[in-house]
């Protein structure tokens, strides 16, 4: 790389600063032997920023976030913050994030490793060789339409309201996300909605309809109902190659979809904005996993999720997809190798600690790369 790119580091809460340490681990290596580097920049998001300045994220992190050329995100949330009001929760950090970042859309692989193949819920032969991507709708429909609270009745009872609302703008664009990383794949899209029940829904098919009859007709289209996806996904996962669906849907199918890889541990995932005049996008690369308080602090948490994260980065911001490959490539001979944190352990297997797996990357990476 002719210069080293901006990147602003939000370790967040619980085992977040932990994963994140081991991520820096790559970087550092891939410093030193790839003359990949970056300027780091940290900051705080979540609970943590909510003790240190009042709210989840602050205005000024915000600002670094917008200005980076990727932002890289551990996990946010714990208990301690369960009691905060729902403006001020640790959630909120995050979809802030999203929100003004304009992040409208997220890439969810779901991909089973050889080695952990037996460890997905679901019979080997069903999910031996997944590799399912699923792209979520971000910024729209039911999480953020208007009108939405929670009012007073009459009759003394409460009503909740939330607004399942799609504008034409967001279906396509999505829409193009999704035919566009499939023509790099096997040239298969599933749509999924709920046209039969939901306006939204049927807008959203019809949408997809004539973005791929006016711009994609070469690839694959097929459209199907969010509960029959569901319901697929854990009869015959391997069916599918690029899901496109909205915020709700995406939001649970991705969580089904990961469940069948073993261990939410081992899933990065990466949230993109729109391209600018010079191609640029604004992005944010998180693990699937949670904040895991009950294992914070203790050197027993999974760092793979958040390095594949950052092989994501490397891949989708700065197109450097032969150095993403040798990072993943690192990940999967480790697994080969049978090392693992205790949450993938399996019997004759050897136990590694979060530091011990991140060393274990990097010496797979430097073997690799002669």
């Amino acid at each position: 790389m002719a210069a080293n790119r901006n990147l602003l580091m939000l370790p967040g809460d619980g085992i977040g600063p932990e994963v994140m340490g081991e991520v820096k681990r790559v970087i550092a290596w891939m410093d030193a032997n790839r003359a990949v580097g970056f300027d780091i920049d940290e900051d705080l998001v979540g609970g943590c920023a909510y003790d240190a300045h009042g709210v989840a994220i602050a205005d000024a992190t915000m600002d670094k976030a917008m200005a980076a050329d990727a932002v890289l995100l551990g996990a946010v949330g714990g208990p301690r913050w369960e009691s905060l009001p729902f403006e001020s929760q640790p959630e909120r950090g995050l979809l802030r994030l999203r929100k003004d970042m304009e992040l409208f859309a997220n890439l969810r692989p779901a991909m089973v490793f050889d080695a952990l193949a037996e460890a997905s819920s679901l019979k080997t032969e069903l999910v031996a060789g997944l590799d399912i991507l699923i792209i979520r709708e971000l910024t729209g429909g039911v999480y953020f339409g208007e009108p939405r609270g929670i009012t007073d009745l009459p009759n003394g009872e409460r009503r909740g309201i939330n607004t399942q609302v799609y504008d034409t703008y967001e279906i396509i664009r999505i829409g193009r996300v999704a035919f566009e990383l499939a023509a790099k794949r096997s040239g298969r899209v599933c749509s999924v909605e709920k046209a039969n029940v939901m306006e939204s829904g049927l807008l959203w098919r019809e949408e997809m309809t004539k973005l791929h009859a006016a711009e994609y007709p070469d690839l694959e289209l097929s459209h199907m109902y969010a509960d029959n996806c569901a319901m697929q996904l854990v009869r015959m996962p391997k069916q599918f190659d690029v899901i496109v669906t909205d915020n709700l849907f995406g939001d649970m199918l991705s969580d089904t979809a990961a469940m069948l890889t073993g261990s939410l541990g081992m899933l990065p995932s990466a949230s993109l904005g729109a391209a600018d005049a010079t191609g640029r996008r604004k992005a944010l690369y998180e693990p699937v996993h949670g904040s895991a308080p009950d294992i914070a602090g203790e050197n027993k948490a999974n760092p793979l999720a958040t390095i594949l994260s950052y092989a994501m980065m490397l891949r989708y911001s700065f197109d450097l997809g032969a150095d993403a490959e040798l990072v993943e490539l690192a990940v999967r001979g480790v697994l080969d190798k049978g090392l693992r944190t205790a949450d993938i352990m399996a019997d004759g297997k050897e136990l590694l600690s979060t530091t011990g797996m991140g060393q274990a990357v990097v010496d797979e990476m430097a073997a690799l790369a002669g």
